[in-house]
């Protein structure tokens, strides 16, 4: 049975390898090879995510985990960026798991604490040509509304983030 939890230090190499695959899995026909171990270097490697499930705030809320036999099989999280909007900064499945609900879960628990925290509404990027995010979202109500440089450009980089929001 999946538990969703907030993950605390004895998920951080969990969370650390279902974000890994769920960049390759996800972009790994988007975007370069180069590009992909770079976000995951900078965004999923224990040293930072230890810090991310032990200093919360209300700009970010933490990691929650989507646990199965004690295994991570999903990971995502978000805080607020006002007192009244709330963002969705990551949100990955274990590539063999996905379309089993374990995602939608895990958005309504951080959801949860945003409109406990006071949001009224919620935002979040997806990469343009993600194709296993962008339908997911919209199914939960996020409409786009607008194109932004991506995070993690480098020189010579084009990549663009959709950003989407929705009521909650």
């Amino acid at each position: 049975m999946v538990k969703i939890v907030k993950a605390d230090v004895n998920h951080v190499a969990g969370i650390c390898d279902v974000c890994a695959k769920g960049q390759w899995a996800t972009y790994g026909d988007i975007y370069s090879n180069e590009y992909i171990e770079r976000i995951i270097k900078e965004y999923y490697e224990p040293e930072r995510v230890t810090k991310e499930v032990t200093q919360t705030s209300k700009e970010w809320g933490g990691y929650f985990v989507a646990v199965e036999n004690g295994q991570v099989i999903g990971a995502g999280g978000g805080g607020l960026t006002s007192d009244t909007v709330g963002e969705l900064y990551v949100l990955y499945m274990d590539p063999d798991r996905r379309n089993e609900g374990v995602g939608t879960l895990l958005l309504k628990a951080i959801t949860e604490q945003q409109k406990q925290l006071g949001a009224k509404e919620q935002w979040l990027s997806v990469q343009r040509g993600n194709m296993k995010g962008i339908p997911f979202y919209e199914a939960k109500g996020f409409q786009f509304k607008h194109e932004q440089k991506g995070y993690g450009n480098k020189e010579g980089e084009d990549y663009i983030s959709l950003r989407y929001y929705r009521n909650i």
